[in-house]
């Protein structure tokens, strides 16, 4: 492994480490902690558009031509998507709107990239024996679908609103009843099919 990739390999284990220690001190102020959060996160129509999505990143992955994709890494790294991404957009906009702390912020921004691209290139490194020459490009299309799914698993519909994004709420993340799909549908096409051309962007036409 040359230089420049052992110390980006140490500086983003250091970031993780650090983000790890904040977490911890502090647990009970992360609502990523709370029963609330997994409660807003584990509704019917939020479990079945992720479970499609990442069965599909999943089956299609060793198919794209790209040696680095393969049934594991897409399966985790969809499953942390899920699991982490409507919670750090959320905690990203509560931080610059001043509703919570800056360590809340970096944790976020840790955990998405733990989520999005760190994984990836540990696994990778792990698998190959090399960082993955694709390290680079990853970051940005697997960025995008982070952010999006972040904004997808936030949308909610209240009846005094309409179809908000649930972080908007001084009470986020509150679970709500389920309105069901057809309530966000409109609003979450239009983010679905950014998704899909993400993908195929990234995978079918990368080289």
């Amino acid at each position: 492994m040359s230089t420049f990739f052992f110390a980006y390999l140490f500086c983003w284990a250091f970031a993780c480490l650090i983000s790890a220690v904040l977490y911890i001190r502090d647990k009970s102020s992360y609502a990523l902690s709370h029963a609330n959060y997994w409660r807003f996160l584990f509704i019917h129509w939020k479990v079945i558009t992720f479970l499609i999505a990442a069965t599909g990143m999943t089956i299609v992955a060793p198919y794209t031509g790209d040696p680095t994709w393969d049934y594991f890494d897409a399966l985790f790294m969809s499953v942390l998507t899920f699991f982490t991404a409507p919670w750090s957009i959320g905690a990203i906009y509560k931080v610059l709107k001043k509703e919570l702390a800056l360590k809340q912020g970096f944790v976020a921004i840790c955990l998405w990239m733990f989520s999005a691209s760190w994984s990836y290139d540990l696994y990778i490194l792990i698998r190959d024996g090399e960082y993955p020459m694709t390290w680079f490009a990853n970051i940005f299309a697997s960025s995008a679908l982070y952010f999006m799914a972040g904004l997808l698993w936030n949308l909610e519909y209240r009846p005094k609103r309409g179809v908000i994004f649930s972080f908007m709420e001084a009470d986020w993340p509150t679970p709500i009843p389920d309105s069901g799909f057809s309530k966000v549908f409109w609003f979450a096409m239009p983010i679905m099919v950014m998704v899909a051309a993400v993908i195929l962007v990234f995978f079918w036409f990368k080289y």
